[in-house]
């Protein structure tokens, strides 16, 4: 087996099959609301872990960053088949206002701690849709990256990854140490089994703060407003082309 040891980032989202309320004064409500790991966060970590099945990866450790309920989104990837988790704490407050720079501050600083040669995310969260944390990352280490992951192959230091790009695909070969981002067709995840559940609820999940990484979480940005889309007008059906456009002209627009 080989010793290369990888990073998985699972961020704890609203679930997608829920309707996002905004919240009165700002943000969205959250309060009983369900939630679940990242949808592309699972496709990183099923990725990693086929890999290790493959014999290709020795460890595979999963971090989340947030309040205390992110540990549950932790016990999820474990019972995936992640080996370790780490939770970066921070308060539900202090949550709300950090971006994918902070967050690309601390996943740095954990790659160097760990040890690792490959940096496994996906590529964008479904809460806030920037797609920038991996980029982001791979820029503060200074290690190559490839996003938009439709399929890797790793071929001991090399890494050849087959990204969607608007013209197709595009195959690019990195050298570890690197980051790479899952799209949604590199796999399709697997579903945590029970015996594998109750083990993960015995693993235990080390707490750490991002001062003792050394990562300054202050934000110079700020949410000025948060307002739910308009509503959307009921359309028109009509009969002919006649009279479409005497609707159009009556509206108007011709």
């Amino acid at each position: 087996m080989a010793a290369l040891r990888a990073l998985v980032g699972v961020k704890r989202v609203i679930d997608y099959a829920v309707k996002v309320r905004v919240r009165p004064g700002g943000g969205v409500v959250t309060d009983g609301v369900k939630h679940s790991m990242n949808p592309f966060c699972e496709i990183a970590l099923e990725e990693a872990v086929r890999l290790r099945e493959r014999r290709l990866l020795q460890d595979i450790v999963v971090v989340s960053c947030g309040p205390q309920q992110c540990q549950e989104t932790i016990r999820t990837a474990l019972a995936m088949g992640a080996d370790r988790g780490v939770h970066v704490e921070i308060p539900a407050p202090e949550y709300e206002t950090i971006g994918p720079f902070q967050v690309a501050k601390i996943l740095a600083a954990l790659a160097k701690k760990e040890g690792v040669s490959l940096v496994l995310l996906g590529k964008q969260a479904i809460d806030d849709d920037c797609n920038q944390t991996g980029q982001m990352t791979a820029a503060l280490l200074d290690w190559p990256q490839g996003t938009f992951a439709s399929e890797l192959t790793l071929e001991g230091q090399q890494l050849t990854v087959e990204r969607e790009i608007d013209g197709g695909l595009e195959s690019i070969r990195l050298k570890l140490p690197a980051v790479v981002t899952a799209d949604l067709r590199l796999n399709e995840p697997r579903y945590a089994t029970l015996p594998n559940i109750m083990k993960a609820k015995k693993k235990k999940i080390e707490v750490l703060k991002a001062s003792d990484l050394g990562v300054d979480l202050t934000s110079r940005l700020s949410v000025q407003s948060v307002q739910e889309p308009s509503q959307r007008q009921a359309g028109l059906k009509v009969e002919t082309v006649e009279d479409l456009v005497g609707k159009l002209k009556e509206s108007g627009l011709v």
